[in-house]
C-alpha cells in the first residue's frame, strides 16, 4: 500500500462557501429551476467505490452496488430509493440484474447521498475513488457531480473536501473518479455525492468496478501529440505540429510527431496546457518534457517548465517548476533534453495552467512529450555505513614534506621546491578538532614560476577520499612580494573535472595565515585531485602542513553538551508559602518545562498558509517567523507606486495569533540582480527620495511589529545602493531606520561568514564592516549569519562565532539550511549546526530557511517532505528541541524549598496531595544568578 502524509484533495472550508460555488457553477440550472418548479428533476448516481491504492485493496463502501437496498447508505436530507435495471429511466442501462440509487426531492445543491466510512480508513493511506453517475429530469447541461468528505472534529469546526468531479454533459451514465488521503482521522468521516441543481435527482449505478490506480496517471492531456495538438495552446505565440524539421534533421526522439511554439516575441512565450481539473492540492507531482530549441541562430539556451496559478481572489502567481536534468547543460538545437522538477499547489486555485518558456524571442520551442504525474515516494536513504573512517587520519600523503616533494606534482608549468621557515604547530582549527598532535616539520612547498592564477602544488587522492564523510581542511599559506593587493589562496579539489571548494583565505601581508574549511563528497567520482591556487600570476605561494582528514563530528557533542549547560540553563529554587504551605513539606512534585524560551523560527512563504498541515509543524515547532520575500522591496513595491503589502500582512496576522515573533527580512538588499529595474532607472536624486519613501513607507506602517529588520542584505557581496547614492548611504538606513521604529533591534545579514570558503565575508571582513557603520553613527543591533553552509566542522564555525563575539553585539542564524542527499547525513549536519549554535554564548536566536519540501531555496535541505512526511533530518531537529526542554521532580524539603537546573523558558509545577492537585506556571529568565520563584499556595 502506497502511504502519504497528507490528503490530496481540495479544501472547502465551509458549507456556505460549498453552496456558493455550487450555485455559481450551476447557475443556468437554477435558472430552470426557478423557471419550472413544477417539473421533475432526477440525478443518478451509480455505485460508487472507494478503494485503497493497491491492486488488491477491498472496497470500502459497503453495499456499494445496491444490493441490500439502501443498507448502510442515508439520504442527506432528501429521498432516496433503489431502482433495479428493468425498471429504471430511459438512457440509463445497466447489467441485467443490476440495481441503481435515486436520490430525489433534492432542497439544496449539497443534499445528496452518503455513508459513515470512520471505522474503514487509515491514516496515510491513499484512497481512489469511482462512480457511475447520471442527472435526470428538466436539466441544463453540463451540470456537475461531486464526491465530498465531510470531517468532523469535537473540538473544531466541522470541514468539507472536495475528492472527486465530473461534468454530466448528457443523458446516461459519467465517470465519476478521485484520490484522497488523510494524515490523521478525524472523530467521523462521511463519504457523499453531491453537486447539481435543487430539484434534479442524483442517480449512482451500480456496474461500476473498482478503481486501484496507484497514482502513476499522467494529467497531461495529449502528452505525446498523438491526438494532434488538441488539449494545447500557444502561450503568446502559435503551436504546429511536425513529424519533422530542418530538412528531416530533426525528428522525435520518441513517437512520431512533436510541436513546436513558433513566431515568439518574449521570452515567456511557449506551448501550454491548463490542468485546473486534474491537478490537487497538497499532493507531490513530479514533471519530465523532452525538449529541444530551433532557429534564430540560437545554439544552446536556458529552457524551462512553469505554473501559471490564478487563485480564487485572483491573484496571479508564477512557480517555477521544472529545469535541465543538469545545471551543466543547456537545450540545444542538435539533441533532444529533458527537463525534470516537482511541484504541490497549497491552495485550491481558481485556474492553473504549465507552460515551457525561456528560450530568447525568435527561437523555437520544440516539445516531443509531457509528462505530469503524482511524484513517486522515494524510500528514505539508509543511514551511510563506513568501515574504518579513521578519524583524523591525514589523507595528504607526505604532508610534512620529509621525503622531499614526492607524491606531490605541480599543476601547470610552475617549480616547486621544499624550503624551511614555516609554523611548527598545526591551526587552531585543526587543533581544536585533533586535539594534542605531533608538531610540523617546519617545511613548507614553495612554488615559483606560476604564470596562471590556478598553478599550484596538487595531489591525487582519488582512493583515499570515502563517500559521505565529512573532511576538514587545514593548512598554512604565505605569498612572495610582488603582489598588488590582496591575494586569496584557495584549497580546492577537482572532483571529476568541477571545481569543489576546500577553504580560502585573503593574505596581504608576509605572514603565514591559517586556511580552514571543509567538503564532503556524496557521489562516487573517478577521479578526485586536491590542489593550491590563487595568488596572481608572478605571485610566489607558500603552502605548509595541509591537512584533510575525516573529521569526527559527533564526538565534540559532549563538550558541547556542557557548554550548552553553562550558557542555557539556570539554578532554581522553588519557595513554597501561604496558606497550607507546612501540609506539603515532603510533598512528591513534578516539574516539566513547556517551552523553551530560546528562539527557534523558520522562513515561510504566503502560498505556504494555505497548507494547514505546515501551519500546524510551523506553530507547534517554532516560535519565531521570517519571510522569505514578501518584505522584500521587489515584493512590496515591484512597479513604482504599485504596492502589495497584503502578503506580509496576512502572514503576520498568523504570527500575531500564534504568539509567533517576526523578523523584518528585509528593507534593503545591496546585491545588483535583486533590485526592481524601475529603481535602476531613477536618477540620483530620485533614487535617493525612493530609498526614504521605502524607508518611510515600510517602517511607519509595521512599527512594532517586527522585532528586528536585515536594513540592507548581503553589504559584504553587493554595492548597488552605496554605488549609486554614495558612502554613507548605508549608516543613513540604519539612522533612519532607528528613527522610524527605534523599538527595532536592526541587524546586518551576510552569507558564508562561518564556513571559511568566501574571503569577501570572512568573520575580518565582517568585523571591519560593522565597526565602520558604527563608526558613521549606524545603530547596528545585531549581526546576522545567514547559515546556508557545507558539510558544516564545529571547530571553523565556532572560529568565526568566537572573532564576531568580541564586538558584544548578539550574533542570529538568519537563514540556516543544510543540504544532503541522504536524510541521515542531512541530520547530522543539522545537529552540527544547532549544538553549535546553542552552546556559544555569542548567539541569540537560530532561524531555519524553510523546512517543507519543494518551499526552500536549496534541495534536499528539507526536514519534512512534500505531502507532510517528517524525514531523519526533521526527527532529529524535533529531537533536539525535545532534549532542551527541562523536567525534574522530588520532594519539596523541610524548609518548604524544591531546588533543579532548567533551560530557560515557561514551566508547569504540579503538586498532588491526598486532598487535592494544584498545577501553577512559572517563568525561568535568563541570568547568571540563582532564581528563587516563590509558589504561594
Amino acid at each position: 500500500m502506497r502511504r502519504f502524509l497528507t490528503c490530496c484533495f481540495n479544501s472547502l472550508a465551509t458549507k456556505t462557501n460549498l453552496k456558493q460555488e455550487y450555485q455559481q457553477e450551476s447557475s443556468a440550472s437554477m435558472e430552470i429551476q426557478q423557471d419550472n418548479n413544477g417539473n421533475d428533476h432526477f440525478e443518478t448516481v451509480s455505485q460508487n467505490m472507494i478503494d485503497s491504492s493497491s491492486s488488491n485493496a477491498p472496497n470500502i463502501i459497503l453495499n456499494h452496488d445496491f444490493s441490500r437496498g439502501l443498507y448502510s447508505w442515508h439520504p442527506n436530507c432528501c429521498d432516496g430509493f433503489v431502482l433495479s435495471a428493468d425498471s429504471g429511466h430511459s438512457g440509463f442501462s445497466t447489467k441485467p440484474g443490476g440495481n441503481y440509487a435515486v436520490v430525489s426531492n433534492r432542497k439544496e445543491c449539497w443534499q445528496g447521498l452518503e455513508q459513515d466510512i470512520t471505522s474503514r480508513i487509515s491514516p496515510c493511506s491513499t484512497y481512489s475513488i469511482s462512480a457511475s453517475v447520471g442527472v435526470s429530469g428538466l436539466v441544463h447541461y453540463p451540470t456537475d457531480v461531486l464526491a465530498t468528505l465531510k470531517l468532523e472534529y469535537q473540538n473544531s469546526a466541522t470541514s468539507y473536501l472536495r475528492i472527486g468531479k465530473t461534468s454530466v454533459s448528457k443523458e446516461g451514465w459519467e465517470k465519476l473518479g478521485g484520490t484522497f488521503s488523510l494524515a490523521t482521522i478525524p472523530d467521523r468521516v462521511v463519504f457523499y455525492l453531491e453537486g447539481p441543481a435543487p430539484g434534479v435527482d442524483l442517480l449512482v449505478e451500480s456496474n461500476a468496478r473498482p478503481c486501484a490506480g496507484d497514482g502513476d496517471e499522467n494529467i497531461i492531456l495529449n502528452p505525446k501529440f498523438e491526438d494532434g495538438l488538441n488539449n494545447w495552446s500557444g502561450r503568446g505565440c502559435k503551436i504546429v505540429l511536425h513529424d519533422s524539421m530542418a530538412d528531416g534533421k530533426i525528428v522525435p526522439l520518441s513517437g512520431k510527431v512533436f510541436a513546436s511554439a513558433t513566431d515568439r516575441t518574449q521570452s515567456w512565450n511557449g506551448i501550454q496546457q491548463e490542468i485546473t481539473e486534474r491537478v490537487q492540492r497538497k499532493l507531490a507531482y513530479e514533471v519530465t518534457a523532452v525538449v529541444r530549441i530551433f532557429g534564430n541562430d540560437v545554439t544552446s539556451a536556458d529552457i524551462r517548465a512553469t505554473l501559471w496559478v490564478q487563485t480564487p481572489n485572483l491573484r496571479e502567481q508564477y512557480i517555477g517548476i521544472a529545469k535541465l536534468v543538469s545545471s551543466l547543460v543547456l537545450a540545444t538545437d542538435t539533441d533532444w533534453v529533458q527537463l525534470q522538477g516537482k511541484f504541490l499547489l497549497n491552495s485550491s486555485p481558481k485556474k492553473v495552467v504549465i507552460y515551457i518558456e525561456g528560450p530568447p524571442a525568435g527561437t523555437d520551442i520544440l516539445v516531443n512529450s509531457f509528462t505530469v504525474k503524482h511524484a513517486e515516494k522515494i524510500p528514505p536513504s539508509p543511514p551511510p555505513v563506513i568501515e574504518n573512517p579513521a578519524f583524523g587520519v591525514n589523507i595528504i600523503q607526505n604532508s610534512n614534506l620529509s621525503d622531499g616533494t614526492n607524491s606531490w606534482f605541480p599543476l601547470g608549468n610552475c617549480s616547486l621546491n621544499v624550503a624551511t621557515g614555516s609554523p611548527h604547530i598545526l591551526p587552531p582549527t585543526a587543533r581544536d578538532s585533533l586535539g594534542p598532535h605531533e608538531p610540523l616539520s617546519g617545511c613548507y612547498i614553495l612554488v615559483t614560476k606560476r604564470t596562471q592564477t590556478w598553478m599550484g602544488p596538487a595531489q591525487m587522492i582519488t582512493d583515499k577520499i570515502k563517500l559521505l564523510l565529512t573532511y576538514q581542511v587545514s593548512a598554512w599559506a604565505k605569498i612572495g612580494s610582488g603582489a598588488n593587493g590582496p591575494q586569496n589562496v584557495n584549497v580546492a579539489l577537482g572532483v571529476d573535472n568541477q571545481w569543489v571548494n576546500g577553504g580560502q583565505v585573503e593574505i596581504n601581508d608576509d605572514r603565514w595565515h591559517e586556511i580552514s574549511g571543509s567538503f564532503r563528497i556524496e557521489k562516487q567520482p573517478s577521479k578526485v585531485m586536491v590542489y593550491v591556487q590563487g595568488p596572481a600570476a608572478g605571485v610566489d605561494l607558500m603552502l605548509a602542513g595541509l591537512q584533510i582528514f575525516p573529521v569526527d563530528r559527533k564526538s565534540r557533542f559532549k563538550h558541547l553538551r556542557r557548554q550548552t549547560d553553562k550558557i542555557r540553563k539556570r539554578d532554581v529554587t522553588l519557595k513554597f508559602s501561604g496558606g497550607g504551605s507546612s501540609s506539603v513539606l515532603g510533598t512528591f512534585i513534578k516539574v516539566r518545562q513547556m517551552q523553551n524560551s530560546f528562539p527557534f523560527g523558520s522562513c515561510m512563504s504566503r502560498t505556504n498558509l494555505d497548507n494547514e498541515d505546515f501551519v500546524n509543524f510551523f506553530v507547534k515547532n517554532f516560535n519565531w517567523a521570517v519571510f522569505g520575500n514578501e518584505l522584500k522591496w521587489y515584493w512590496t513595491e515591484p512597479q513604482q507606486g504599485n504596492f502589495n503589502y497584503s502578503d506580509a500582512d496576512e502572514m503576520l496576522d498568523m504570527c500575531k495569533k500564534n504568539n509567533i515573533e517576526a523578523r523584518g527580512h528585509c528593507i534593503f538588499w545591496e546585491v545588483d540582480g535583486t533590485v526592481q529595474q524601475w529603481i535602476k532607472a531613477l536618477n540620483k536624486n530620485d533614487m535617493m527620495a525612493a530609498v526614504q519613501n521605502h524607508l518611510t513607507g515600510l517602517l511607519t506602517r509595521y512599527k512594532g511589529k517586527f522585532r528586528h529588520y536585515d536594513v540592507n542584505n548581503e553589504m559584504l557581496h553587493g554595492s548597488f545602493y552605496q554605488d549609486h547614492l554614495g558612502k554613507d548611504i548605508r549608516a543613513n538606513m540604519f539612522k533612519t531606520a532607528n528613527q522610524l521604529d527605534p523599538s527595532a533591534m536592526l541587524f546586518v545579514n551576510d552569507y558564508h561568514v562561518e564556513d571559511g570558503c568566501d574571503t569577501r565575508s570572512s568573520p575580518e571582513k565582517y568585523i571591519e564592516q560593522i565597526l565602520d557603520l558604527q563608526e558613521q553613527g549606524a545603530p547596528v543591533g545585531g549581526i546576522g549569519i545567514q547559515g546556508h553552509i557545507d558539510s558544516p566542522v564545529g571547530p571553523v564555525v565556532s572560529s568565526a562565532l568566537d572573532k564576531l563575539g568580541i564586538l558584544g553585539l548578539p550574533i542570529w542564524f538568519t537563514e540556516l539550511d543544510v543540504s544532503s542527499v541522504n536524510e541521515y547525513v542531512r541530520g547530522d549536519d543539522l545537529e552540527v549546526m544547532l549544538r553549535e549554535a546553542y552552546a556559544h554564548p555569542a548567539v541569540d536566536g537560530i532561524m531555519l530557511w524553510g523546512f517543507w519540501e519543494l518551499f526552500m531555496s536549496r534541495d534536499n535541505a528539507h526536514l519534512v517532505n512534500a505531502e507532510g512526511e517528517l524525514n531523519e533530518a526533521g526527527k532529529r531537529y524535533l529531537a533536539l528541541k525535545k532534549e532542551w526542554l527541562s523536567r525534574a521532580h522530588g520532594h519539596i524539603d523541610e524548609q518548604g524549598q524544591f531546588a533543579f537546573r532548567g533551560f530557560h523558558g515557561t514551566y508547569v509545577l504540579e503538586i498532588e496531595t491526598v486532598s487535592k492537585k494544584i498545577m501553577k506556571t512559572f517563568v525561568v529568565d535568563k541570568g547568571d544568578s540563582p532564581l528563587v520563584v516563590s509558589i504561594d499556595l
